[in-house]
């Protein structure tokens, strides 16, 4: 189809247009029937967020994304583009994308009457059809809209009247395709007012001309609830003028979270090749984004993005690379220890209430992974009693007792692979506590579970963990409280 080059062969083809809520209503249609997944790599919306997306698109509405950030909304709005035709005609040269068999501007309207069937058209890929402004308060009515360009009119010796003078702002441009304004309650409530017509009748006015544009567009918009409070909101008017709005929301499991982390992180060959990550590890990282939804330290209201757990992923795989380029090794494993390296991405990427504030950013991240690790380890191992009977023998009896008997050990943060397993190999009852509990943990991951134990405990107060100039020094309690005397 896109041979064609001119408006009298786009005619002899049989072609025929459609407006884009038709066009994107017919090629969702098409998918469903046909079994296809209509958005490709958005995980955990499945049974939530798609299903009202797509009766949205069906009833041919403009759409909010409503939702905390992370969230996918902008996501969301660029995969609509897979439900558009691959290709569309326009007339050559014109500014808003004119469609040949139905042109609204002057341009094309006059050069068509000029050429009839010689008009030459050029075809349109949907990849192009995607326009995207975030909303802030410096937006203008002309950005959005347009305004007459005085220039224009002198170079055209054309009064400030005449169509011909307008310079189209984005929204003009983006004529027959995808329109997303992100962060919407930012734009001043003025310019939310300058879209009530074109959402509603479709077109456009400028500076009160008699000019009409009936543009075609589909527009997406995505909000965050704590801007209605914190800096603005979205004008009522305008929301009643929105077909649907659709909330989006935070992955429900780990098993989600973890999909979409693999599918977002980026590593070269050779973090891939050097770094092995435990799937222990990978839950205890997700499990971190989970405290931090919950803790009293962070901000609800605000949320934490997913984009915390890709970022602290990459910074994970970055600290045991670092530690093999320094120990001259070529491959590791990911150790516990190696979460303190996650540590910045953690305090960039939550927002804390007072009390956070009060405790520090790097204070409330060492707690939200101690908090992670607690969460965890009840799955894995048998529950750690905060009082227990003098004549019971938990569990851990003998790994405590090990730490009384012996003077503890050091973990060094760049220690050699070999120096690291010597010393937690050392600590004969992590090896009957694993053969015990999780006989099938694979040899890759085992000191990452000794490790694990070793951290747990010291969350549920059985173990004192210290942290030393370039690691961290483990030691039993009373040991630890006599050496601070």
């Amino acid at each position: 189809m896109n041979t064609i080059k001119t408006l009298g062969a786009l005619k002899k083809s049989g072609y025929t247009s459609q407006n884009i809520k038709d066009e994107l209503r017919t090629n969702l249609r098409n998918k469903i029937i046909a079994g296809e997944t209509t958005f490709e790599g958005v995980h955990g919306f499945e049974n939530t967020v798609i299903p009202e997306l797509e009766r949205a698109i069906l009833s041919r509405h403009n759409i909010n994304l409503l939702g905390l950030r992370g969230q996918a909304k902008t996501r969301l709005a660029r995969k609509m583009i897979e439900l558009l035709d691959a290709y569309i005609p326009v007339v050559e040269g014109s500014e808003i994308n004119d469609d040949p068999l139905n042109p609204i501007s002057s341009f094309a309207i006059d050069l068509i009457a000029e050429k009839g069937d010689k008009t030459p058209i050029i075809w349109m890929h949907r990849s192009e059809r995607f326009y995207e402004k975030l909303a802030t308060p410096d937006v203008t009515v002309a950005d959005l809209i347009g305004d007459v360009d005085p220039i224009k009119a002198a170079n055209l010796k054309l009064n400030y009247a005449d169509e011909r003078v307008i310079h189209f702002g984005m929204i003009p441009r983006a004529n027959r395709c995808i329109f997303v304004i992100n962060e919407l309650p930012d734009l001043q409530a003025r310019i939310q007012v300058a879209l009530f017509n074109i959402l509603q009748e479709g077109d456009i006015q400028i500076r009160g001309f008699k000019l009409r544009l009936a543009l075609d567009l589909q527009f997406v918009f995505t909000a965050n609830p704590e801007d209605f409070t914190n800096r603005g909101s979205i004008v009522t008017p305008l929301k009643d003028r929105i077909g649907s709005q659709i909330l989006t929301h935070y992955p429900d499991n780990i098993a989600i979270a973890r999909t979409i982390t693999q599918q977002e992180s980026k590593f070269d060959t050779n973090q891939s090749d050097a770094v092995y990550v435990p799937s222990l590890a990978k839950d205890l990282l997700e499990q971190i984004s989970f405290e931090a939804r919950d803790s009293e330290y962070v901000d609800a209201k605000s949320g934490v993005s997913a984009r915390m757990s890709i970022t602290a992923y990459e910074n994970l795989v970055s600290t045991a690379e670092r530690r093999t380029l320094l120990a001259r090794e070529n491959k590791t494993t990911v150790r516990l220890s190696d979460f303190m390296g996650i540590i910045p991405s953690i305090t960039g990427k939550v927002e804390l209430v007072y009390e956070g504030e009060q405790e520090g950013s790097a204070t409330v991240a060492q707690h939200l992974i101690g908090d992670a690790i607690h969460t965890l380890f009840p799955g894995y191992f048998p529950k750690i009693e905060k009082l227990e009977r003098e004549d019971a023998k938990n569990a851990y009896a003998d790994l405590l007792e090990w730490f009384f008997n012996e003077s503890g050990f050091e973990l060094l943060d760049d220690q050699s692979n070999v120096e690291y397993q010597t010393i937690l190999d050392g600590v004969k009852p992590l090896d009957v506590l694993l053969k015990k509990y999780q006989p099938n943990v694979a040899k890759e991951d085992v000191y990452f579970w000794k490790e694990f134990i070793l951290w747990a405990l010291v969350e549920y107060d059985k173990l004192s963990k210290n942290r030393i100039s370039k690691g961290y020094q483990y030691k039993d309690l009373y040991s630890n409280f006599i050496s601070k005397l």
